[in-house]
């Protein structure tokens, strides 16, 4: 089976789709242009799908280049037979390739390496056959005694022969496939404390066992940590006499030869010395892979919901980035996010400048007409949640409500060459309000600004593989800006660098082009920035709107290579393009099933004649839907397109550019604010999802600290994982369970 044959069969899709997904792929094409242009060519693969699909071929054309590498050097040395390159070739597996490949390895001066040096490897095959049943080892081992060799004694030769067996048995593929499984199968990873005095956050593990098999991702996490931090001892335990009885079973041919102990020694060190520590890095590197992905996995699906969250729009922003000592650092920003004013106020201690802090506000309030104050949720939060919540009461502010946004990340973006070169005058820390606030404004535009790791939603993101986590954001990212799609009169820098095929040099010259020449007229004079060639406006222009341009189309998501079938259709329909920017036409629908009524016998029979029966017909949403999918199969048919690109562009004209972070829940505001001493068991609360990890979900109830809802109180089912229920961003209601004054923790559930 090649790999085309064997990709249709793991994603269940058809040869012909997986052919020409690679040949896009191939071609340089991105996973955004894939999954939204070329439809037709996919059979409407989704973005999910495709980069499954990108990333599991690149991990079978690796294999293949490995197998290829492994025959090319076992061939040169001459030990190639027929049967191991049929074995080499239908591995399925990397991790067979090289336990195919071990026993040819080149390795460095080994026990066994030196043993050979000394022209033991006979004793080693003679010892192996087992087949003397009677003499003395002394007897059978005199004769390799070498003394010019450094074989002094036969003791050191029967040694030195075991020792080249050991390795042979060590380096054998299916007894290393065996004891690996047999690992797997019923190994235990245990922990205990370095120093079992100390109490750490890691007092659970200090006399902990868990089966390999079973023990979940986050705690494989922890463990590592722990290690790491030297706060643990970590270990695999297996049963040593069932792997040894495994091999000596395989390895013992004649129990009556005078061998048949040493064979039993060398078995038992060849595991001990040469295979348990060889396994135990493969499960601990096993587990440590599993959780990493699992980990990645788990932050991207956070930050892509973190980073759908929709705008804020029309909010006149107070935004203040909490801080004690030196106060806290406040950014008025308008409804386009320009910064307008900014001071520093002393609502906390030291100074505790209540009174200053709320004649600031209310001057802020009335010049500015702002009407929402956002909160950093970082240091002294919520002690300036309580000044503000106490300020819009004692106002009486009905127009005013606050909010907290995560601020993670807004120091790292705040000190970055990026904010310096946006804004060179403002120091540090009002680049970090203004952070904050504008990513209630448009979190997308902003976080797109911070290296998504730093954006705070995922678990143990600092311990986890850095290439593996970057790259799988990366891809959160670009798709989320592709999906969403950028103005191209105003899109920053960093936000155009994540869309289809624009990387960061491509995304300054478009800057720098703006800034020399002025808004962008139409979608053409894009080629025009330097280094925008063909292939790459191919790639990027159907997610760069332009509204308010000389055409209209170019303010929907309508590809340019499709203009002219659309103005087809547009005509077909007697629809002028204007009718676009004004916000789309919402007849088209009809008039397609006016043109092309596509079960007029059907009509007849059932609801009479004309569009009277079509009138019905368009009522009926199930058979509506049915007849209008036929009937812009026809219509595509006559303008010469694809109808599943006939389809996208017929939904963009109805309602063009439209931002699908609508469907997202929205951002809780609030007015007032609870202590932490008004907590009581069963209180029932409505709180706001802010991170979601393997274990539960942390929801912010309007307390300093986010309740947990541990994966148990999430669901009356069972539930693999909290994202099956919960999702960042996610309105819920909650119950509190219990309490932990001292350590202001909430246990919450929602099984209400």
């Amino acid at each position: 089976m090649n790999i085309i044959e064997k990709l249709a069969q793991e994603f269940n899709i058809k040869i012909s789709q997986v052919e020409n997904t690679v040949q896009l792929i191939d071609d340089g094409n991105t996973i955004p242009f894939i999954a939204r242009y070329r439809k037709e060519v996919t059979g409407a693969l989704s973005d999910i799908i495709l980069r499954d699909l990108d990333e599991r071929l690149n991990y079978l054309r690796g294999l293949e280049t490995r197998k290829e590498e492994v025959i090319k050097i076992i061939e040169e040395q001459g030990k190639l037979t027929d049967e191991l390159k049929e074995e080499i070739v239908k591995a399925e597996v990397l991790q067979r390739v090289e336990d195919l490949y071990k026993p040819f390895k080149q390795k460095k001066s080994t026990r066994a390496s030196k043993a050979k040096e000394k022209g033991l490897e006979p004793l080693a095959n003679l010892i192996q056959n087992m087949e003397i049943e009677e003499g003395t080892l002394e007897e059978a081992a005199l004769p390799y005694v070498d003394e010019e060799k450094g074989v002094n004694t036969w003791e050191e030769a029967i040694a030195g022969a075991a020792d080249i067996i050991a390795e042979i048995i060590a380096d054998d593929p299916e007894f290393n496939s065996a004891v690996r499984e047999k690992t797997l199968k019923d190994g235990y990873i245990v922990s205990e404390a370095t120093d079992k005095e100390e109490s750490t956050v890691y007092d659970m593990y200090y006399e902990y066992s868990e089966p390999i098999a079973k023990i979940p991702d986050h705690r494989v996490l922890a463990l590592n940590r722990g290690e790491k931090e030297k706060k643990l001892k970590v270990k695999v335990k297996v049963s040593v006499e069932y792997i040894h009885e495994f091999l000596k079973e395989a390895c013992i041919k004649n129990e009556k030869s005078i061998f048949a102990e040493v064979m039993n020694n060398t078995i038992e060190d060849a595991y001990k010395r040469l295979m348990a520590p060889s396994v135990e890095r493969e499960m601990r590197n096993l587990l440590t892979e599993r959780a990493e992905k699992e980990a990645v996995k788990v932050f991207a699906k956070n930050t892509e919901k973190l980073l759908m969250v929709p705008p804020v729009k029309n909010a006149k922003i107070i935004s203040i980035d909490p801080g004690y000592r030196t106060g806290c650092k406040v950014a008025v920003l308008n409804e386009t996010g320009k910064l307008v004013a900014y001071t520093t106020i002393y609502p906390t201690e030291p100074k505790k400048d209540i009174a200053g802090t709320e004649r600031v506000l209310l001057k802020l309030i009335e010049k500015y007409d702002c009407n929402v104050i956002v909160i950093g949720n970082g240091t002294a939060s919520r002690e300036t949640e309580l000044v503000v919540a106490d300020f819009i009461k004692k106002n009486n502010l009905t127009n005013v409500s606050y909010t907290i946004v995560n601020e993670a990340g807004a120091s790292v973006y705040s000190a970055s060459k990026l904010a310096t070169e946006e804004y060179p005058d403002l120091d540090v820390t009002t680049r970090g309000a203004m952070s904050i606030g504008r990513r209630l404004q448009d979190p997308l535009a902003e976080l797109v600004k911070i290296s998504p790791k730093h954006i705070g939603v995922g678990q143990y993101q600092h311990d986890i593989n850095q290439n593996l986590l970057d790259s799988a954001l990366t891809n959160v990212v670009e798709d989320c800006v592709n999906r969403v799609g950028v103005d191209l009169n105003t899109a920053s820098a960093s936000l155009l660098s994540y869309i289809a095929g624009i990387n960061a040099g491509i995304a300054k010259n478009i800057v720098a082009y703006r800034e020399e020449n002025g808004k962008f007229k139409n979608r053409k004079e894009l080629k025009k920035v330097a280094k925008l060639g063909e292939k790459t406006f191919n790639q990027c222009a159907g997610f760069m709107r332009i509204s308010e341009g000389e055409n209209p189309l170019d303010g929907t998501s309508v590809h340019p290579e499709s203009y002219e079938a659309a103005e087809s259709m547009l005509n077909k329909l007697e629809i002028d393009k204007v009718e676009i920017s004004k916000g789309g036409s919402k007849q088209i629908e009809d008039k397609i099933l006016k043109m092309y009524p596509s079960e007029k016998k059907k009509l007849e029979n059932g609801h009479g004649k004309g569009l009277a029966a079509l009138a019905v017909l368009v009522d009926d949403k199930k058979d509506s839907k049915k007849s209008l999918s036929k009937s812009i199969e026809k219509m595509a048919e006559d303008i010469g397109i694809g109808s599943m690109t006939l389809t996208d562009i017929v939904s963009e004209i109805k309602k063009p550019a439209r931002d699908p972070r609508e469907d997202a829940p929205t951002v809780v505001f609030r007015n007032d604010v609870l202590s932490f001493e008004d907590l009581k068991i069963d209180m029932e609360l409505t709180g706001t999802v802010r991170n979601v990890v393997d274990f539960g979900a942390f929801v912010d109830i309007g307390v300093k600290n986010d309740g947990l809802v541990h994966i148990s109180q999430i669901s009356d089912k069972y539930i693999k994982h909290p994202m099956d229920v919960v999702s960042v961003g996610d309105t819920v209601k909650v119950k509190i369970l219990n309490i932990d004054f001292e350590k202001q923790k909430v246990a919450l559930t929602m099984k209400i």
